[in-house]
């Protein structure tokens, strides 16, 4: 598990022209977690980021000690988990998204990865607690999964300080989706230890600066 706190920058909203300069920028300014969203248009209508871009990120950001969080939103997981787990160090499912998540998980942690849940706004958190054994983190996301830029759903916050509650120190909670300068430290007091944030690193006039910003809000949270 990386080093928590930590914000970790989303893909999703980088220049896909600028991808690989926007990567080595933020691990210069100390990211170490780089988040890496999977989408085919069926489990959410937007597609994103396949193997080989997944692959060229893993080839920047592992040489310099950090990790490649992938975050699979997609109809068949057990399938994508097969292709993405060899440029990933971290692989989070959506629980909806497969009739037997103890085995997903399993297979995850077979190929080498860290184990994590993805949850939706409306998924109830009782579906977390049989996985647990299972899991090395929980992906909470702030928003409804597909697109970035979405304004964050405050009642996350409460959900983030239950997780926190539920789960054993061992297992890392993660928020996803809405994070920004305003909610951010807010987000870690509730228990957040991995912070994901996309167009509020991307859509900054100076990404590094955004990114050295979140960094500060989290550690002084």
């Amino acid at each position: 598990m990386p080093a928590t706190p930590a914000v970790c920058p989303s893909l999703m909203s980088a220049d896909p022209l600028r991808l690989g300069e926007q990567v080595a920028a933020l691990l210069d300014a100390g990211a170490r977690v780089f988040h890496v969203d999977v989408m085919d248009g069926r489990f959410v209508p937007n597609l994103m980021l396949g193997t080989e871009t997944t692959r060229g990120v893993a080839s920047l950001v592992r040489p310099r000690g950090g990790l490649v969080d992938v975050h699979l939103m997609v109809g068949n997981p057990r399938e994508a988990v097969g292709w993405y787990a060899p440029h990933a160090d971290m692989v989070s499912v959506h629980v909806e998204a497969d009739p037997h998540p103890h085995q997903l998980l399993g297979e995850i942690r077979e190929a080498g990865c860290l184990a994590g849940l993805a949850i939706n706004p409306g998924t109830p958190l009782d579906m977390v607690a049989p996985l647990v054994d299972r899991l090395d983190y929980v992906n909470c996301m702030g928003v409804n999964p597909g697109f970035s830029g979405q304004s964050f759903i405050p009642e996350t916050l409460g959900r983030l300080g239950a997780l926190r509650d539920m789960l054993p120190a061992r297992v890392a909670v993660q928020v996803d989706g809405g994070i920004g300068a305003a909610n951010i430290a807010d987000a870690r007091a509730s228990g957040a230890d991995l912070l994901v944030s996309a167009s509020a690193i991307f859509g900054a006039d100076d990404p590094v600066a955004s990114y050295d910003d979140l960094a500060e809000r989290v550690a002084s949270a």
